[in-house]
């Protein structure tokens, strides 16, 4: 399966593509980006990795992750979707995770919040999984405010690398 194309007031949801690779490198090799996914920037061979696992969880499960361009000016403004990653957190075996990145230059503006409630109006139509979860960064206050505002609920705390996370779900 490939990903539907989604739309939002100001975004495009599309299958991860070549098209985007060069970009979606980029924004992983800047360290703002990382602050609180990983700890670390990204090489470029550790972001084709990632790039590559978004597209495959398609096939596998019927969903996964899009890239987030502008409907303005086609740039490219972040990732995520649903997901299924093997984090080796019992927790969240066997749900779709919520997951989201944008470039810092497109932080603060509440796209996040848009891109990531299409991707669950989605879900809820097409899926009819009665439970997503994901995992935020303790630091995170603003992606925890994104999870907030989509209705996830706090499960608790867990230890996930490079500290203490916190856990969501949404019914």
């Amino acid at each position: 399966m490939i990903a539907p194309i989604l739309q939002t007031d100001r975004m495009i949801l599309s299958p991860l593509s070549l098209d985007v690779w060069e970009a979606y490198a980029a924004a992983w090799a800047d360290p703002r980006m990382t602050t609180f996914i990983g700890g670390q920037p990204r090489t470029r061979t550790e972001s084709w990795g990632k790039f590559l696992q978004g597209i495959g969880l398609w096939s596998l499960f019927g969903y996964g992750y899009w890239s987030f361009t502008s409907r303005e000016t086609g740039a490219f403004l972040g990732s995520g979707g649903l997901a299924s990653f093997e984090r080796g957190i019992p927790e969240l075996e066997g749900f779709p995770e919520a997951g989201w990145a944008f470039i810092p230059d497109a932080w603060g503006q509440g796209l996040a919040t848009e891109a990531i409630a299409a991707v669950l109006d989605w879900a809820d139509e097409s899926l009819g999984h009665p439970e997503i979860r994901c995992i935020i960064d303790a630091g995170n206050v603003a992606s925890q405010r994104v999870a907030d505002k989509l209705g996830f609920e706090p499960m608790g705390e867990v230890d996930f690398p490079p500290g203490k996370t916190q856990l969501f779900r949404r019914m």
